[in-house]
């Protein structure tokens, strides 16, 4: 079983929209029994809150209805020993990752974006102060994201 666990910074736009679209593929692909996932944010301040209203209307009318049951929380020292991969959306999040993991961890922590093999610099921008094309952006790059992880992950097991 491969854990990931998937993370943003306030656990309520991106890293709950790639949990609900992994949710999806893991069980459109039939998964569940070799892949877990959760989702997290290095920044505590929206601990137990539902993702993001903007987030979560996109989520549902692309049939991703596992954004519902999502609730924010901040990643926890037992994640880094729980998690086989920690994949976080941008640059910012990654460093602040790094910064906290142990040393024996370090290996887990990849950026999403480029763990799918999109792309070396590619990150998941913050669509929290945009409008609702940054969130539709965000969700393709996420189903983008997934597809390239799932892929990775799969041929490992």
């Amino acid at each position: 079983m491969v854990k990931i666990l998937l993370v943003c910074m306030g656990n309520i736009c991106r890293s709950p929209m790639a949990a609900s679209v992994m949710h999806a593929e893991v069980a459109r692909r039939q998964l569940g029994d070799q892949v877990s996932l959760d989702s997290a944010g290095t920044y505590g301040a929206h601990q137990g809150e539902k993702a993001d209203a903007r987030a979560v209307s996109l989520a549902q009318a692309r049939g991703y209805g596992q954004i519902l049951k999502e609730r924010a929380r901040k990643v926890t020292e037992e994640d880094f020993d729980r998690f086989d991969l920690i994949l976080a959306m941008d640059r910012d999040n990654l460093t602040q990752l790094q910064r906290v993991c142990p040393a024996e961890h370090r290996h887990k922590l990849h950026l999403f974006l480029e763990y799918a093999g999109v792309s070396e610099r590619a990150e998941v921008p913050d669509p929290y102060y945009g409008n609702a094309a940054g969130f539709e952006a965000v969700l393709s790059l996420c189903e983008l994201g997934v597809d390239g992880v799932l892929r990775r992950v799969t041929q490992a097991l």
